[in-house]
């Protein structure tokens, strides 16, 4: 597919300067709250947890080696502190092994350096119940279990940490659990060893920066199996013993899914690909190498794969390539929604592209019924809110827009430059666009910001008439809010043979002429699936 729109960008271009101003605005205004420290950067954390059977209170020390970017100023740490049944203590905190200068309140633990030195290292020890972020819990079948659930920023209910995505680290989990246990957690394997009384330390380290978000462990009876290894990468299974030759079956298609992503987008950024049956709040959660799946969706039916691909994806866009304030999560959500379907595509062919963002149109229209926003939303400031149709659906639907709009060689080389950019980085939607704009030789302003940052979508209403060898096309946008320009496909129906003509969009009301030798039995709008909009009249069928 070789589709050039340089009429369409040739147009935009009388109002790029005003439509860039308001985008940096945008921009510069995203709501995200979180109060970044943009002189500390976390640079590794080691967590040292321990879990036993006889009650849910988990003992923790965090060892935090940070780097500051000027000198030596005071620094923060998320830990939600004790309240009734659930939340931590701090015991102790050291700087370089001395008694540090700290305070702990509102759930930070407030770090005042001693010394100056550039990088330091900090050891904060703690006790408690974790009400989130690590379930402690059973599984379906009775058996009890731990497991990292941190996302959006849960991980401070058990982890002292930097719990937003704008400061990624490398990590080491040293989990010391009863040996009955079996222990994955982010990262390689770099030990397992048993120790007195019945507890084995299992220690895991992961050398690419991670966001707490991604970062996860799991404590439980499970089953577990090399599954496949691409190039180099080992891909793993781990379900539980009841489960195990269904989930063994079902999770396989990982390493399918991991080839196809390597090859398509670039380096996979960690150290190992193991999907994990789990017990988690969501349908599937992007743990960085480390995923979890809810823990019916091992079947043996095979029935799970979108939800492998939409989450083997996020381990480039998301995890790796990550966005830096949450009114960005589209750049996680939406690109995973679409390269789940962009594996369809290429494993079952494009009328299975078709037939997914056929569904994701109808979600989109009915959302925005009850929710007109924009994807990057910035009324938003609650991470816990930033998931909807919008960030999944509507931004994956623009992202198969932008295909359609630069062609897939020209697509396929940005989204490569882009990852190359970011990888083990974070991004915002601005970063998304420069690079593309730098690849295709495109202004995309206009296009980012009616897609992106205006709500909605066209409303058309349309019919059409067969006169003197041309067709007459009247469309009418119905949406008062803004008017939509967007590049049309026409599928001209005869005998059951479609011919396709593209039409430009730019106003609110307008009339087209399309050559025809013939009279269509039928006319389709955007047969191919190229373009968002929703048809509020038309011809009947």
């Amino acid at each position: 597919m070789n589709h050039q729109l340089s009429d369409f960008f040739m147009q935009q271009r009388i109002v790029t300067f005003l439509l860039a101003f308001v985008l940096v605005c945008f921009l510069g205004n995203a709501q995200d709250q979180y109060p970044k420290n943009e002189n500390v950067d976390v640079q590794h954390y080691v967590f040292g947890l321990s879990l036993t059977d006889a009650s849910n209170e988990i003992q923790g020390e965090t060892q935090v080696t940070v780097s500051f970017k000027e000198k030596a100023t005071p620094f923060a740490l998320d830990l939600v502190s004790k309240s009734g049944e659930f939340g931590m203590e701090v015991t102790e905190v050291l700087e370089d092994s001395l008694q540090a200068d700290y305070t702990y309140t509102e759930n930070k633990i407030n770090i005042v350096p001693k010394t100056d030195a550039k990088t330091q290292t900090f050891s904060i020890k703690y006790h408690g119940i974790p009400e989130r972020g690590l379930v402690i819990s059973t599984t379906k079948f009775g058996k009890r279990s731990f497991f990292g659930d941190n996302w959006p920023n849960l991980a401070r209910h058990w982890l002292a940490s930097v719990d937003h995505p704008y400061d990624k680290a490398s990590v080491v989990f040293q989990i010391t659990a009863p040996d009955h246990y079996d222990v994955v957690a982010t990262g390689e394997k770099i030990e397992e060893s048993n120790l007195e009384n019945g507890y084995k330390l299992t220690i895991y380290n992961e050398p690419a920066p991670v966001a707490t978000k991604v970062m996860t462990i799991g404590v439980t009876e499970f089953a577990s199996r090399i599954v496949g290894e691409v190039q180099g990468i080992p891909v793993s299974a781990w379900v539980y013993p009841q489960n195990r030759l269904e989930g063994f079956h079902d999770y396989t298609v990982a390493g399918k899914v991991l080839d196809y992503f390597i090859n398509a987008i670039g380096p996979y950024s960690y150290a190992k690909l193991a999907n994990m049956q789990a017990k988690t709040q969501w349908g599937g959660l992007e743990n960085a190498g480390t995923i979890a799946y809810f823990e019916n969706s091992v079947t043996g039916n095979n029935t799970v794969e979108p939800l492998i691909a939409h989450e083997i994806a996020h381990q480039w866009f998301g995890n790796s390539a990550t966005e830096k304030s949450w009114n960005h999560v589209w750049l996680s959500e939406g690109f995973a929604t679409y390269f789940s379907i962009l594996y369809l595509e290429n494993v079952y062919g494009d009328e299975r592209r078709k037939e997914e963002l056929a569904t994701d149109r109808r979600e989109i229209i009915a959302y925005y019924k009850t929710n007109p926003s924009p994807i990057v939303d910035l009324t938003i400031t609650d991470p816990m809110r930033v998931l909807s149709t919008n960030t999944y659906q509507k931004a994956g639907w623009v992202l198969n827009m932008l295909r359609y709009a630069l062609g897939d060689d020209t697509f396929w080389k940005g989204i490569r430059q882009y990852y190359a950019t970011y990888r083990n980085s974070n991004v915002l939607t601005d970063d998304f666009r420069q690079v593309m704009e730098a690849v295709s030789g495109k202004r995309l302003e206009g296009f980012f910001q009616q897609w992106l940052f205006t709500e909605g979508h066209p409303q058309l209403k349309w019919n059409w008439e067969y006169e003197k060898g041309k067709v007459v096309l009247n469309l009418e946008q119905m949406q008062s809010h803004h008017v939509f320009q967007f590049p049309l496909e026409i599928g001209l129906v005869k005998d059951g043979k479609m011919v396709v003509e593209t039409i430009q969009v730019d106003g609110r009301s307008q009339n087209f002429e399309i050559q025809s030798k013939f009279r269509p039995d039928s006319i389709i709008l955007d047969p191919n699936q190229w373009t968002l909009f929703q048809t509020v009249s038309g011809p009947k069928k």
